[in-house]
């Protein structure tokens, strides 16, 4: 991510925001299970995502040097071998990079059958998404884009995902006094009732349903250390 969104994420609404997604991930990760869940991108930092995941290891892979990170790679062209990822999380990753189609066939790839793919994105038809438009720089800043939950569903679709229903969340408008306390809750829950379609964001998880035809024993054996199962040399970024 680039410097003004780290320094953006430390502001109370930032605070505010990374406390609901913890725990909205979180949720996503009770029943993902596996050797290695990776997140790509450095939204929110090494560990409050990655904590919460029930996999023997975990992984940061950044475009750029960051506290934490495991592995500095291309994000288009992810440095990982196929199919050596349990559960893979893209925290607003999608709206960062210069190509999230081929981030997703990326995320395809390294997956193994049955892995998990965890998406949260802002929507485009909520108030997060009007405050970007508004904003010289964009909000958060450096936001490219925002994608629409149900357009990324059929993207993910395509590349060989099933989908599962998207849950929605920060119905209160981008501002730290509607965000905290009673009133944040309480238009939470007036969202969630009244007008559930017009959240400011969306976790959508996905399952790969490409089946590979790697032996057991062989995949254990590309997983032998905590990187060494994972990066494939060749297409580490320089």
């Amino acid at each position: 991510m680039l410097p003004a969104v780290n320094g953006w994420l430390d502001t109370t609404l930032g605070q505010t925001l990374l406390a609901q997604e913890r725990a909205i991930v979180a949720a996503a990760l009770e029943c993902a299970f596996g050797l290695y869940c990776v997140q790509v991108g450095d939204w929110g930092g090494p560990g409050i995502f990655l904590d919460s995941a029930r996999t023997r290891r975990r992984a940061l892979v950044t475009g750029a040097p960051a506290p934490g990170a495991t592995l500095i790679s291309e994000l288009p062209a992810l440095a990982l071998l196929a199919d050596s990822v349990d559960v893979l999380l893209l925290p607003h990753t999608l709206e960062f990079v210069d190509d999230p189609h081929e981030l997703l066939r990326e995320a395809g790839r390294v997956l193994t059958g049955e892995g998990e793919l965890i998406v949260l994105g802002f929507e485009p038809l909520g108030s997060w998404s009007l405050r970007h438009a508004l904003t010289r720089g964009g909000h958060p800043p450096g936001l490219r884009r925002t994608l629409s939950g149900r357009r990324l569903t059929d993207w993910l679709r395509l590349v060989g995902f099933e989908v599962g229903p998207a849950g929605r969340y920060l119905y209160a408008p981008p501002f730290a006094g509607l965000q905290s306390g009673r009133t944040g809750a309480l238009i939470e829950r007036l969202g969630r009732a009244v007008w559930p379609r017009f959240s400011g964001a969306y976790v959508l998880r996905a399952r790969k349903r490409v089946y590979t035809m790697t032996p057991v024993r062989q995949r254990q054996r590309l997983r032998a250390a905590v990187i060494g199962g994972l990066v494939e040399p060749a297409r580490r970024a320089s």
